[in-house]
């Protein structure tokens, strides 16, 4: 899972192997973490709406699972806190365990 953020917007990345694990109703997660705190944000497949708590950001996926495994989308948009913050999460076709 690749991670970008910006001012006001996460993008995730997903490979073919992250894909199939929500797909199996898997979530995921990626930290970075560090004395005292740290950045996380998690992809879950049974939850809805976006949280925040402290550095870590929690999307759930399930209003949008059905959209984004389907194999004609490149991804889906959603937004947390108002619209406040855009997520985008993508699937990208060049999985990194190929690499």
């Amino acid at each position: 899972m690749k991670v970008r953020f910006t001012g006001r917007s996460i993008r995730v990345r997903l490979d073919d192997l992250e894909t199939d694990l929500l797909l199996r109703r898997q979530p995921l997660e990626l930290a970075l973490g560090w004395p005292g705190g740290g950045w996380s944000v998690r992809l879950d497949p049974d939850q809805s709406g976006v949280r925040a708590e402290g550095g870590a950001v929690m999307v759930g996926l399930g209003d949008q699972l059905e959209t984004l495994l389907d194999p004609l989308q490149e991804g889906v948009s959603l937004e947390g806190f108002g619209g406040e913050l855009k997520i985008r999460i993508e699937k990208d076709f060049r999985p990194e365990h190929l690499e």
